[in-house]
């Protein structure tokens, strides 16, 4: 080959190589071009929903896209996941994440993709307390009460959760076996069943988030003897943790995030970690959510990953030792 030919062939690799760089680098610089789409794995007007709702109005104005909440709800956020994990990763389809997901690792045999894997969490959004909830009337009036009636008669005293696998009743399989108290968990389809059952003595106790049972709280049809994270709940401020109540290492919160399909680039997931910081700084977001109970706190990819990671770990050791058999 002659050094003209050589010439002309190495000039073509180049414009080829040149343009296979400057594509990707163009759509990332036009990040985004198009409607967002964030799919969460809930069904409308629940505590997910409303969140995921103020959060994308929020970002459709940071991002100068819309950003639109596709709802998808099913066990184990397992159809909502599995449409994100298998998206193009370009930015424009992302996922309310939970620890739902963390859980259902540990609840499925086989789930349709690698939660660590095929997943980049982007930012977290915040944390929900739960709490130990007595009826108004209640014998107990305090959590250390409630443990030491549970130790002297085991299987005695009931708490009323919502259904097998969800973070309530795993906190409550939790809180078992770290107190040492023998007690019977009862899982019900829903929170509304749950209250009517603390309501009518049906149960002794039961473990909730906090911001549904605010309403109760403030009419004073139930008390809260506990909040389970280690930290006092700012609703809340007169309520001891769990820790303070005597329930030693004990620290439990359900949470969400944001996450996109792994293999976005890493430009795209730092600017949507910068348009998920600015929406919760906002103070219409801020007022919002926190009258939902929840304590506002997005952060890095990196501590929103690890998080995901530790739930994974913990949740799945939970299961075990609860002996709930995978799905």
């Amino acid at each position: 080959m002659n050094k003209k030919n050589t010439f002309r062939r190495d000039l073509l690799l180049g414009v080829a190589l040149l343009a296979s760089l400057t594509g990707p680098l163009q759509a990332q610089a036009n990040y985004p071009n198009r409607v967002i789409t964030l799919i969460v794995p809930f069904a409308p007007g629940g505590i997910a929903d409303v969140t995921a709702r103020a959060v994308a109005e929020a970002m459709t104005k940071n991002l100068g896209q819309t950003v639109v909440v596709d709802n998808r709800p099913s066990a184990g956020s397992i159809v909502a996941t599995q449409a994100v994990a298998s998206a193009k990763p370009d930015g424009h389809t992302l996922l309310l994440m939970s620890n739902s997901n963390a859980v259902s690792v540990g609840l499925f045999k086989k789930l349709p993709y690698d939660t660590i894997k095929d997943l980049t969490l982007v930012s977290t959004l915040g944390f929900f307390d739960l709490a130990v909830f007595v009826p108004a009337n209640s014998r107990f009036a305090s959590l250390q009460q409630a443990m030491q009636f549970a130790k002297a008669n085991p299987g005695k005293l009931s708490l009323g959760t919502i259904a097998v696998g969800s973070t309530q009743h795993l906190a409550a399989k939790l809180l078992e076996t770290v107190s040492g108290a023998d007690f019977l968990t009862v899982p019900y389809k829903g929170s509304p069943a749950v209250l009517m059952a603390l309501r009518s003595g049906e149960i002794d106790l039961a473990l909730e988030i906090v911001g549904p049972m605010m309403p109760q709280l403030s009419s004073g049809v139930v008390k809260a003897l506990a909040v389970t994270t280690n930290q006092r709940n700012p609703l809340l401020p007169e309520v001891p943790t769990m820790q303070q109540a005597g329930i030693a290492g004990y620290n439990v919160s359900s949470w969400n995030a944001i996450a996109v399909p792994a293999g976005t680039p890493a430009p795209i997931v730092e600017r949507l970690n910068a348009a998920i910081r600015e929406a919760m700084a906002l103070a219409p977001v801020v007022a919002k959510l926190e009258k939902l109970g929840m304590r506002l706190q997005a952060g890095s990819p990196g501590q929103a990953q690890a998080l995901l990671a530790g739930d994974i770990k913990r949740w799945g050791e939970v299961i075990r030792a609860a002996k709930i058999e995978a799905e």
